[in-house]
């Protein structure tokens, strides 16, 4: 991959050390450490002149090696990046993989994509995604970041053609870090507008609704009647009226959250409440990475589990309601005339990239915090 100019010393069979001067020494990930030194360096890694750049090898174990005083499984323990630091533990880097493939994206995305797309028949095309395009590349970038012990940027090194790759990356995790604070400032704002007796938005008697507000659980009027009509001149007018129904939850959030304003020349005001709350779910973004993966790796035992402990407990209350079977029926009955269309086999595609973050960079960057074994 590299050459490196100069003489270099030729292990003995009893060292397996090979040691270069600094301007002779040739990594091909910049950062990784070493476990190898030359014959001229003492037996001893902690005597050893600081005149000498490590240089990363992978010499086999052997007690000759050992009894020279050099312990292979030492260095191996510590073969780790001093400068960027890394997992405190392999559960640590699990648990932040389990939370970044598995988001919001398979909240409100998958259901309705399988409902759009055939129901039960949608899994099909899904599972044949995942196995051979998604789990495949996951994998890929683990490995390729692991392997470098470099970012979506660094890793490029190997082969600086493809850096553009990197650069793209970057430039996709930086769009989708700004719209998903947006989305966690969304969850901030509606947990503190739920701490109220009577949710906001749960009925049609609040300030900004409009008539066509219809809500469940608001009081009506029913009325069943007849009455004959007779007509002995000419009718003149004729009536029609159409109406079109709204949610409470859905004005409350067009019309009270956003305040959306129907001229788009009117660019409206700051709403102070999302502006707030934008700025504590970046608050909470910087003190979960204010020590890179030291602070980040202790925050995920709560943000990885939790969630699923959320969905747990509406499944069990959704399951419960009645008409729960019905509805389950009818959202996962299979329509098999949907597998023939080239639009299902691309949203399950699409749901497949989006929810486990392939090409992001995300999954590189998190597997170069490993240990190269």
């Amino acid at each position: 991959m590299a050459s490196a100019q100069g003489p270099v010393a030729t292990p003995s069979p009893e060292q397996g050390f090979i040691c270069r001067p600094p301007s002779h020494s040739v990594t091909p990930f910049p950062g990784t450490t070493s476990v190898s030194f030359s014959q001229a360096c003492p037996q001893s890694l902690a005597r050893c002149p600081q005149l000498w750049s490590p240089v990363l090898t992978h010499s086999p174990a052997s007690p000759a090696m050992a009894q020279n005083g050099a312990v292979p499984s030492e260095a191996t323990k510590k073969d780790q990046n001093l400068t960027r630091g890394n997992w405190g533990n392999q559960i640590e880097f699990v648990l932040t993989s389990v939370g970044y493939a598995v988001g919001l994206g398979n909240v409100w995305r998958f259901p309705y994509l399988c409902y759009r797309n055939g129901g039960g028949a949608f899994m099909f095309p899904y599972f044949i995604m995942l196995i051979f395009c998604g789990i495949p590349l996951f994998f890929m970038e683990l490995s390729f970041g692991q392997f470098a012990s470099q970012g979506c940027l660094g890793v490029w090194r190997i082969s600086p053609m493809f850096k553009g790759v990197g650069y793209g990356m970057m430039v996709v995790s930086t769009y989708i870090g700004i719209y998903y604070n947006v989305v966690i400032c969304i969850a901030f704002y509606y947990f503190f507008s739920s701490m109220t007796h009577v949710l906001p938005w749960a009925y049609c008697n609040n300030p900004w609704n409009t008539p066509d507000c219809a809500g469940v659980l608001d009081a009506s009027n029913l009325t069943n009647g007849s009455r004959p009509a007779a007509l002995s001149g000419n009718l003149s007018h004729l009536f029609n009226y159409t109406l079109q129904r709204t949610s409470p939850s859905e004005e409350y959030w067009r019309l009270y959250v956003l305040k959306l304003s129907d001229d788009i020349g009117n660019f409206g005001e700051v709403r102070l409440p999302l502006l707030g709350c934008l700025g504590v779910s970046w608050v909470v973004v910087f003190l979960c990475l204010i020590r890179g993966v030291k602070s980040s790796g202790k925050v995920v035992y709560f943000t990885a589990t939790f969630p699923y402990v959320v969905l747990t407990i509406l499944f069990v209350r959704g399951v419960t309601l009645e008409g729960a079977f019905t509805g389950i029926m009818y959202y996962l009955t299979p329509q098999w005339d949907k597998i023939l269309e080239a639009k299902v086999w691309g949203d399950a595609a699409s749901q497949i990239f989006y929810s486990l973050g392939c090409a992001w960079g995300g999954l590189i960057t998190m597997a170069s915090y490993n240990k190269f074994h």
